[in-house]
């Protein structure tokens, strides 16, 4: 199959290539502004407790927890209580309250509750809901915004909650990624020529890995018809489309140059390099695929999104490195090696510094081996001390506007307003006995450690009694046919482990009706238990797809064992890295975020998935090229010193490549996208260095021939259905010289 696909894109070069211009520009048309349908949300399962309750309150109550702010604080009078002050923040409290995009709005001037005022008196919030679904909202907040940023005589007045958090983000993630792509190409480009040594040759990588940048957005353009597509997978899967676009087009070149050089003909090296260097590519991005795939098993919809747009762009990138650049290298022939600027001294086939290495290695494989892996357990170790949370305001730098507004609110209000439980009673009873209900529901619920206050139809409930009356015109807002909710205002940080035995606690306490409780530390809980619920499936099919496809390639049951193995070690020191560097806070300073003591929940099996599947890319491609050698004739040692030396220089370049793009992550100023960025360039500099050079030789070295037994039965099934290279290998110089 390979090797018609190799000769069809010789024989019809030119249109393959006119082709792929034409939907180049056609993607980037489409592409075009798709972040403006992106979403910020989908970190909640639609069938936990807490979705359900947020859904109940919007559809029953059309309330639920407060997403926009108003930060007043007294400028002239110095007290939030000045008839002045109070009279201009009941003002400015009726004007949002009657704005058509606000569910509801309310104060510290209308509730007079002392939570919403701050500890020294000179400040009181305006908290509001908007209207609308997700992208609703974060439009409705930008263009709130402005009018309510004020400065006056008397007050001055900032905006911030979760919507206008969610806003800046949004803006953030686009403005960085221009960044990132104004850093990153010029050094790729840079360092493709230092590998390449022609300016033809570097140029043909980033053209592809641009082509999968464009494919990308275009992918997530069509993705946004059919489901919600996180904006949190724009950075991360365009960077994906790049670098795999760049790491599977030097596969393609450099064997495509080594045809040329063992004096093969323009037609002959684009068929072997399609059915060598293409074979590897098609299997490295079937494995990535199947590792976004896993994802999936996670019922959160940014989990799926990024499963559906990281493997399209996936596909995306080995298509162009499969079809469209091997089209144009039958266009150039031999004129892939013009406008050489670095030259570029031949390294010997036994004798270059990765095969020496591999040799030294094998000549003392158990005290390398024990070393290296007792050095990968300890990187890891911090892991063990992981505490998972959410992402909140923090993810922004601290100069952002809307972070500022909630630094302050941290700082100097008592308790989390928006951190608030929401607690949903579906009750058929009648008015008066549900009413009673409800009050010694109420009651019950504020004597509970880690609750400040408790709001509902029947008045504001603190250490079991009765602290202010129903307000006529506010309360209102807790009822509905047959249902009331209540707030349940915490006295502890919304998100902590103290927060989380909080939602336990409450939904605990006996109620009169069927309850539902919903709120942010519910949100944490409820997000903690799916995901970890199904974790065992996402290993599952990581698991069983990526031995399936290494069994397809090599035939051996060992080495796809092998290279599980060593994949969960580097991803367990990169793990470790992550913990000691962002939840502890270690080198905060340095790259520039707020430790918050926590992971988000979400992170490292994201990072997971896509490292696991990147680390077996560099994986694949040294073991097909070591049992090549095998098949060729040489002993174990002697196919395994030379598959590193033959890969060693192109896999060191590619993994640096990658690591360069996720490097440009680190520009971010969204804390998030940083994490990814740093993990997913320690686990592929880690995956190229300690393990390839290092475990993979020693592990071959001690397994010998066991490396590719498999069972008669197994065997027999693989050379009929396995898939092997056709044609002879025959050495050659060095794949990148």
């Amino acid at each position: 199959m390979l090797t018609a696909l190799g000769r069809f894109v010789y024989r019809r070069r030119v249109s393959v290539v006119w082709t792929s211009v034409v939907l180049f520009v056609i993607s980037g048309i489409a592409g075009f502004g798709v972040i403006s349908e992106l979403s910020t949300g989908g970190f909640q399962g639609q069938g936990a407790e807490s979705s359900r309750a947020a859904r109940m309150l919007d559809e029953e109550f059309e309330a639920g927890s407060p997403n926009l702010l108003l930060l007043v604080t007294a400028t002239r009078a110095g007290s939030v209580d000045d008839p002045l002050v109070a009279e201009r923040g009941r003002v400015l409290t009726e004007k949002l309250a009657s704005d058509p995009r606000v569910e509801q709005a309310y104060s510290y001037w209308t509730l007079g509750l002392p939570s919403l005022k701050n500890n020294d008196g000179r400040q009181g919030m305006i908290l509001a809901r908007l209207k609308g679904d997700e992208e609703q909202v974060l439009e409705e907040a930008d263009q709130i915004a402005p009018g309510y940023t004020l400065d006056e005589e008397l007050v001055t007045v900032r905006v911030g909650g979760s919507a206008k958090v969610f806003s800046e983000i949004s803006h953030q993630v686009e403005k960085d990624l221009q960044k990132a792509e104004i850093i990153t190409f010029p050094v790729i480009l840079l360092l493709l020529i230092v590998v390449f040594g022609s300016a033809v040759a570097a140029g043909l990588p980033l053209a592809v890995g641009g082509l999968a940048v464009v494919g990308t957005l275009v992918v997530l353009r069509i993705l946004t018809g059919f489901t919600d597509v996180s904006i949190f997978s724009l950075n991360l899967t365009t960077g994906l489309g790049l670098g795999l676009g760049i790491d599977y087009s030097l596969f393609i070149v450099s064997r495509f140059r080594e045809e040329l050089a063992a004096g093969s003909s323009t037609e002959a090296a684009v068929i072997r390099s399609v059915e060598t260097a293409g074979r590897t590519v098609l299997f490295s991005a079937l494995t990535v695929a199947a590792s976004l795939s896993a994802l999936l098993a996670f019922p959160l919809q940014i989990m799926h999104s990024f499963a559906y747009a990281g493997s399209a762009v996936v596909v995306v990138a080995a298509l162009g490195s499969v079809v469209t650049l091997p089209a144009a290298l039958s266009i150039l022939g031999d004129k892939v090696n013009r406008f050489r600027l670095v030259e570029q001294r031949p390294v010997a086939k036994d004798g270059g510094f990765w095969g020496k290495a591999a040799v030294f290695v094998m000549r003392f494989p158990v005290p390398i081996a024990v070393s290296v892996v007792a050095l990968l357990l300890a990187l890891g170790a911090p892991f063990l001390n992981v505490r998972f949370g959410v992402w909140d305001d923090r993810v922004l730098g601290e100069g952002a506007p809307s972070r500022l507004v909630q630094d302050e609110v941290r700082s100097n209000f008592s308790a989390g307003e928006f951190g608030a439980l929401a607690v949903v009673v579906d009750d058929s009873g009648d008015p008066p006995s549900r009413a009673n209900d409800v009050t010694g529901y109420a009651s019950s619920l504020s004597r509970l450690d880690g609750v400040l206050r408790v709001d509902g139809e029947t008045g504001s409930f603190a250490g079991g009694v009765q602290v202010a009356p129903p307000i006529p015109g506010v309360s209102a807002r807790f009822t509905a046919e047959g249902a009331t909710w209540l707030s349940v205002v915490p006295s502890i940080e919304p998100i902590s482990p103290e927060a989380e035995d909080l939602v336990h606690r409450v939904r605990a306490v006996a109620a009169p009706g069927t309850v539902l409780v919903g709120g942010p530390s519910a949100d944490l809980v409820d997000g903690k238990s799916t995901l970890f619920d199904r974790l065992p499936l996402a290993l599952t099919i990581i698991t069983v797809v990526t031995v399936l496809l290494l069994f397809f390639m090599t035939g051996s049951i060992l080495v796809p064992v092998k290279a599980m193995i060593l994949n969960l070690l580097s991803l367990a020191a990169t793990f470790g890295a992550m913990v000691w560097i962002f939840q502890e806070g270690h080198l905060a300073d340095l790259l520039g975020f707020t430790p918050t003591g926590t992971l988000d929940t979400t992170s490292p099996i994201l990072m997971f998935c896509v490292a696991f599947g990147l680390s077996m890319d560099y994986e694949v491609f040294l073991l097909s090229r070591i049992k090549e050698e095998h098949d060729a004739g040489a002993d174990n040692v002697t196919a395994v010193a030379r598959g590193l030396e033959r890969t060693g220089r192109i896999v060191t370049a590619a993994a640096g490549l990658l690591a360069v793009v996720f490097l440009s992550f680190i520009s971010s100023e969204v804390a998030f996208v940083k994490l990814i960025g740093v993990g997913m360039m320690l686990a592929v500099i880690m995956d190229a260095t300690l393990i390839r050079a290092t475990l993979v030789p020693a592990f071959m070295r001690l397994a010998g021939r066991a490396n590719w037994w498999a069972p008669k039965p197994l065997r027999r099934f693989h050379d009929r259905f396995g898939i092997s290279e056709s044609g002879a290998p025959r050495p050659a110089p060095d794949p990148v010289g």
